[in-house]
């Protein structure tokens, strides 16, 4: 009698599945390379910049690891992986550092929504100051016609949105002239979930991909995406839709930042001006700021809320400690 004994199956890790890319694209950007993997492989990568992470690891671009030598014992470092280990999937979170010493940081803007009253009053309240950097802290765009909701016909369609996105950068760069940031909002991302699910043949197409497209109507331009903090100087900025849940306290939204963060830090994404801060027992502040918006403020799927129109000026010294004027507008008029 013959028993046929049952193959072992070896189950492919995420790192296998990069290095098999590796293989067959041994030519392609880190970054065009991840988007093939996310897309042919969604249930086991989730996210871009995580697969590219692992796609550097494999190919050693982490950049040079800096060994250092303990002075007293004269020896080095034990290796990262003593126990040999076997290949991890882990991936690392970076954070995203802006060095500035005063940034401009405007915050849902939903262009073709935007409110042309509210920027004007942004635009003539800070032109004459030295600005070296602005942030544009999520939701520049409202995608409003890639939307999954129910939707006017009537309203703007995608080509006129991206239309009078062009003429907004345009207009930025004329007045300020300095380094501009955008980060990827929840709006934004309107496009990657409407291309995944539409189209998704193309999804690995460079010229569809959204930072191709924001690139060539927005000059000097750098765009952060996979919901990455970002840091200027000691105060941490997000747009607000990255934690799970998003952020909602019966005080006020920069509470609960507060209660979430735990640092000091900054968002957007609620349309809500506010301040909050707390000492410890050993006397450090940690003060939290939800921004207002630069949008209408009574759109027809919410006309009643709590929004205001409100941007921030943030001071930043050499030592990282930062000033945060978290402005508000009323009729025009800055407070």
């Amino acid at each position: 009698m013959f028993i046929f004994a049952k193959p072992i199956v070896k189950k492919m890790t995420k790192t296998d599945i990069c290095r098999n890319y590796l293989k067959k694209f041994p030519n392609f950007p880190n970054a065009k390379l991840a988007r093939i993997i996310v897309k042919d492989n969604p249930l086991m990568f989730e996210s871009i910049e995580a697969t590219r992470s692992i796609i550097r690891g494999i190919t050693g671009n982490m950049g040079k690891r800096v060994v250092k030598i303990d002075a007293e014992n004269k020896t080095a470092p034990k290796p990262m992986n003593p126990y040999k280990l076997p290949a991890s999937d882990e991936t690392s979170f970076t954070q995203f550092v802006i060095k500035a010493s005063k940034v401009l940081v405007l915050s849902d803007i939903h262009i073709p929504y935007h409110s042309i009253s509210a920027l004007t009053a942004v635009f003539d309240y800070t032109k004459k100051m030295k600005i070296d950097a602005i942030l544009l802290n999520g939701d520049v765009l409202d995608f409003f016609g890639l939307s999954r909701y129910c939707k006017d016909p009537k309203k703007r369609n995608f080509a006129e949105e991206l239309k009078a996105f062009e003429e907004f950068m345009d207009i930025l760069n004329n007045i300020y002239k300095c380094k501009i940031y955008l980060k990827i909002g929840n709006h934004e991302e309107r496009y990657n979930h409407f291309l995944w699910q539409k189209a998704g043949e193309i999804a690995d197409v460079e010229e569809f991909q959204l930072e191709e497209i924001i690139k060539k109507r927005a000059k000097n331009v750098t765009i952060i995406g996979e919901k990455r903090i970002i840091k200027l100087g000691h105060l941490n900025v997000l747009h607000g839709h990255e934690f799970a849940g998003g952020v909602f306290s019966p005080v006020n939204i920069a509470r609960g930042l507060f209660l979430k963060a735990k640092v000091s830090a900054m968002q957007g994404h609620n349309h809500q001006t506010s301040e909050h801060s707390e000492s410890n027992l050993e006397g450090k502040l940690t003060t939290t700021f939800s921004l207002g918006c630069l949008c209408e403020l009574n759109p027809e799927y919410m006309p009643i809320n709590k929004w205001n129109h409100g941007f921030a000026i943030v001071d930043i010294d050499a030592k990282g400690n930062f000033e945060v004027q978290n402005k508000r507008i009323l009729k025009g008029k800055v407070l």
